[in-house]
């Protein structure tokens, strides 16, 4: 159910505006020069959730996401996921007339607040603090306000009132894709 809410407000968003085929770049002769300034959309792996990312110069972002973290293997119950980074864009690994294929890099937090050892209705309550790295490929199409991304974190989370562990080091992956406002 929660996934199917995030892809129609992605959706409703999506239709609301009105999409040219060539996307403008902007920038400033850097190596990498994104094709949009705000792209919002649907990340899947962990975590699973909204994602957007504004470019504040030709090859730097923010980035951001909220949903869930898939972590059940090692944590029983549900939780809400919040991050946020920095990124830079220092390499274009290809460039045509239809995609540019920059790699990323970043840094940045994480929060996760969660539930575990649940039984019944009875859960107990913790939450996590992470530092991640994110490094990754976006597959940034030229004619289309779309790209799509791929990328690992790595992360050192610090957890709170959770009795298995106190600090982790953890690698998430995850895919997505975006729309590009403007």
């Amino acid at each position: 159910m929660k996934i199917t809410s995030l892809v129609a407000i992605t959706l409703a968003l999506a239709l609301g505006t009105t999409a040219h085929a060539g996307r403008r770049a902007f920038g400033d002769g850097s190596n990498y020069v994104s094709n949009g300034k705000f792209g919002l959309g649907l990340e899947l792996g962990e975590p699973t959730g909204l994602n957007g990312k504004l470019f504040l110069s030709p090859s730097t972002a923010f980035d951001f996401g909220i949903g869930d973290l898939y972590h059940n293997f090692y944590v029983d119950g549900d939780g809400f996921h919040i991050y946020a980074d920095f990124m830079w864009h220092p390499l274009e690994v290809a460039h045509t007339p239809d995609f540019k294929l920059p790699f990323y890099v970043g840094v940045g937090g994480r929060a996760w607040f969660f539930n575990y050892n649940c039984r019944g209705t009875v859960c107990n309550s913790s939450s996590m603090f992470g530092i991640r790295v994110p490094l990754g490929l976006d597959f940034d199409l030229n004619n289309v306000p779309l790209d799509l991304f791929i990328q690992f974190v790595p992360t050192l989370d610090f957890y709170r009132n959770y009795v298995n562990r106190s600090v982790y080091l953890d690698v998430d992956f995850s895919v997505g894709i975006r729309y590009w406002f403007s």
